[in-house]
């Protein structure tokens, strides 16, 4: 199969096959307009007008052209405009959210090889996901089955715009001929199919298999289907000459069917190590077949050369951005693949592989990416006309053109400044939203970021394959002056910075270092609370980690443990992982961290232990400062998801605080008062009954107890009573998902509702505290996003329409993290230091002379 042509007709048509009778024509004017043309480098002045579900007309807009045809007009007001986001790799509606059992398509483990299932047959429109998907600028996404096979099933692109049919095979966007009514037409080139293969651990260690054993399984269907598409090809030889006698029926195996398309034609596949890769580069030579792009492809960027031996051209490389080291084949993914990826003339895509990265953050993945050296262009293209082009679509989605699908977002801001939000989505010239809340952004958000020199990084990320040191160069004496401070943050004044223009007699003073900033900033150092840093280099490996604690809810105590001991964090912890140094390369000094209460699995706990705070910058716990804390507070997990009720777990709770614990002395934790209680909870109801026993506890003790909650997805709806309990809450992830049950009543936050989480609560006089986004909430696998706080923190602001001031913002990722989880005595000595926007982390011990 040739690359994938629409019909000679196609740009001559004036109405979408999506199109939806009774939709009005738009006109968008007055916006500023990200074509997607001319390499992604061409931004237009002036409307677009859609119509019939296509753009009819971009740029200036002829008058006759608006006077025969009625239409709505959305004043753009010079707002950025460019196509819908095109999400390359996602599992909305097969892994379905809130989460179920009953609802869980993703992946069948009924055979390695199984090329003739069907993610449409499982893709379930009832996924909360797809509302606020759209409302992150998602229109187009390619829906996957999992990776847990190494042929998966079959792939398909829909639109995510609800329906009058409210079917799955209404979604679909030109999908294969012969489903949803689309006949075989034989003039015109064929459909491409989207199959899903996989390399490497998943397929291996579903099957408990190796790499070896994926590979000649994927070999031998292979030389299957090659047979028989022999025979077809010779059958249809002999159709067209005329040679019918005795030809018989078209030699057809419904298995093997779309092996045989993709034959002739693409492949998309799940490879993240170079082994891998090499291997599936291999294949496909052998067997004649194109790969459109490795999916994930941690290493891609260290095998360049690799690619480019791809059978008919070099695949592209569908990746995260930092999303990484959550299992082995991870580890070696760096920051900068993307950037390494387009010097080599390589195309990138950025994928959600939702929903662990939450599609509706995209164009994060897009920020991020350019943060990281990627160009302008390339970034937005790597969301929008990339993917299209790679999927074969690029004929009517993935660019702002005449003749193309009227999928358009209109931003709030530049797309990829940071907390970029739709103000409004098209999808087939259908408005998504009918009363968008949009937040007043800083007019510095109007234009692309400015992105730091990492030339250095990435030299090193290509000699050290993804593996440079990170180890902080730490300098324990004498002065340090920083000049050209743009912003400044102390806390209580512990520190100066000059504000004079003559640093001579600073300067003099013996051994001082100058640091010119060059227009960055100082700020106390940032917190993280909600992840298990210090206590797994990789979340997947049980090698790497301390490993989980016992369950005394459903799960036999070894006699020595009992459930009257509490784990300490302390006893456990690791320095020196990677996800510890990169995270205070990028402002996060210390940590607090629980033991470990959920698996890879998701399972959880009730009594997780003890939490310590600790240094991110040390390289052992015996080093000076390197552990500030040995016990913050006493951590807990209450959800619906556990093995007991939650009516049990309460009740063991309520004798665990009624009647404290007499095997470890509690004062440890705090002389003068109930121990701090960190409970992990998302649930509205159950966060009620906890504030009711907080009051139980402390009319039987006649104090105080200080109560946090972690989690916090459902908090909102109680944000008064929590206030008026005085209870914390750390928003674990900062930006809230109905990724179960528990989670389903979340404050999806701008453009759906006019406030997020953090807005609201703190609104209430609630000390709110921001966590990693990571997956699914409170999970191990979180560690990689701590190194992404400062962008966290800062959306938070960005988004609260100036209720939360960027002081606001900084105290809910440092000081409220510590004061919710049990901190008595905080470091004052570290700083997040950025130098023009580059986040440069400096230690400075309490011995020194000064900090300046």
């Amino acid at each position: 199969m040739p690359s994938q042509r629409p019909p000679p007709s196609f740009n001559l048509r004036t109405q979408s096959d999506r199109f939806q009778p009774g939709t009005r024509a738009v006109l968008v004017k007055n916006a500023t307009i990200w074509t997607g043309r001319v390499d992604g480098l061409e931004v237009l002045k002036g409307d677009i007008f859609m119509d019939g579900g296509i753009v009819v007309s971009v740029g200036v807009i002829e008058q006759s052209v608006l006077d025969s045809h009625e239409h709505d007009i959305v004043d753009a007001q010079g707002a950025w405009v460019t196509p819908g986001i095109v999400d390359m790799h996602s599992h909305l509606g097969v892994a379905s959210n809130p989460e179920l059992r009953g609802a869980n398509d993703g992946n069948s483990l009924k055979g390695l090889v199984l090329p003739f299932l069907r993610s449409l047959d499982g893709t379930n429109t009832h996924d909360e996901g797809f509302a606020l998907a759209v409302a992150g600028g998602v229109t187009t996404s390619l829906i996957l089955p999992g990776s847990a096979d190494a042929m998966g099933g079959q792939g398909f692109v829909i639109k995510l715009r609800p329906t009058e049919e409210r079917s799955s095979s209404a979604l679909l966007l030109e999908p294969p001929f012969g489903i949803n009514g689309s006949e075989v037409d034989y003039n015109v080139p064929p459909r491409w199919r989207h199959m899903k293969h996989a390399c490497g651990e998943n397929p291996a260690g579903t099957y408990q298999g190796t790499r070896m054993d994926t590979v000649w399984s994927v070999r031998k269907v292979y030389d299957e289907a090659r047979k028989l598409k022999i025979t077809q090809d010779q059958y249809c030889e002999k159709a067209v000459a005329g040679q019918w006698a005795g030809l018989g029926d078209f030699p057809s195996d419904l298995a093997l069917e779309a092996l045989v398309d993709v034959l002739r034609g693409k492949v998309q596949t799940h490879c993240y190590e170079a082994v891998d890769i090499d291997a599936f580069i291999r294949l496909s030579n052998e067997f004649h077949f194109a790969v459109a792009s490795f999916h994930h492809a941690h290493e891609s960027y260290l095998v360049p050369e690799v690619l480019k031996r791809g059978y008919e051209h070099p695949p592209a490389s569908a990746i995260f951005s930092t999303f990484s080291r959550y299992k082995r084949e991870a580890y070696r993914h760096s920051e900068f693949a993307a950037r390494i990826l387009a010097d080599n003339g390589l195309k990138v895509v950025m994928k959600s592989d939702h929903p662990a990265i939450v599609s509706r953050y995209l164009i994060h993945e897009a920020q991020l990416a350019h943060y990281h050296g990627l160009s302008t262009s390339l970034a937005i293209a790597s969301v929008t006309s990339t993917p299209a082009e790679v999927l074969g679509l690029d004929h009517r989605i993935g660019f702002v053109k005449p003749g193309y699908d009227a999928d358009i977002i209109v931003w709030d801001s530049h797309p990829l400044a940071l907390g970029a939000t739709p103000s409004q989505v098209f999808v087939d010239g259908i408005p998504q939203f009918a009363s968008p809340y949009v937040s007043k952004k800083p007019a510095s958000q109007q234009q692309a970021p400015k992105t730091p020199d990492f030339e250095k990084e990435i030299k090193d990320a290509i000699k050290y394959e993804g593996l440079p040191s990170l180890v902080p160069a730490t300098r324990t004496t004498g002065a340090v002056l920083f000049k050209n401070v743009s912003t400044f943050w102390t806390r209580d004044n512990e520190a100066v910075v000059w504000s004079g223009s003559d640093y001579s007699e600073l300067v003099s003073v013996e051994g001082a270092i100058v640091v010119d900033l060059q227009g960055g900033s100082i700020s106390p150092a940032l917190v993280a609370g909600g992840s298990a840093l210090g206590l797994q280099e990789i979340a997947a490996e049980p090698s790497t980690a301390d490993g989980s604690v016992f369950d005394a809810l459903s799960m036999e105590i070894p006699t020595i443990l009992g459930l009257q001991i509490p784990i300490r964090a302390v006893d456990g912890l690791q320095f020196e992982t990677r996800d510890a140094l990169l995270a205070y390369r990028n402002g996060v000094a210390t940590a607090i961290t629980a033991p470990v209460g959920t698996g890879y699995d998701g399972g959880s706990v009730l009594l997780q232990g003890l939490s310590v705070f600790f240094s991110l910058g040390s390289r052992n716990k015996l080093e000076k400062g390197a552990v500030f804390q040995e016990v913050a507070a006493m951590h807990v997990w209450i959800t619906m998801g556990s093995r007991s009720s939650v009516s049990t777990q309460i009740a063991t709770l309520r004798r665990l605080l009624l009647e404290p614990i007499k095997v470890v002395d509690m004062n440890l934790i705090s002389k003068d008062a109930i121990p701090p209680v960190v409970i992990t909870v998302n649930s509205a109801d159950i966060m009620a009954s906890l504030l009711l026993l907080k009051k139980e506890v402390e009319a039987h003790h006649g104090r105080a107890m200080q109560l946090t909650f972690m989690g916090g997805a459902e908090a909102h709806l109680l944000a008064a009573e929590i206030a008026a309990a005085g209870v914390g809450v750390i928003l674990t992830p900062s930006r809230s998902y109905p990724y179960t049950w528990e989670h389903r009543r979340m404050l999806a936050g701008p453009p759906l509702t006019a406030q997020s989480s953090a807005a609201l609560l703190a609104s209430h006089g609630v000390t709110v505290g921001l966590g990693p986004q990571g997956i699914s909430g409170s999970s191990p696998m979180s560690n990689w996003a701590v190194r992404n706080m400062r962008w966290d923190m800062a959306w938070v602001a960005l988004e609260s329409n100036g209720t939360i001031s960027k002081e606001d913002a900084l105290a809910m990722a440092s000081s409220n993290i510590e004061k919710l989880l049990g901190v008595r005595s905080a470091p004052n000595s570290e700083f997040a230091v950025t130098r023009g926007g580059r986040s440069v982390l400096s230690r400075v011990e309490s011995d020194c002379d000064g900090v300046f």
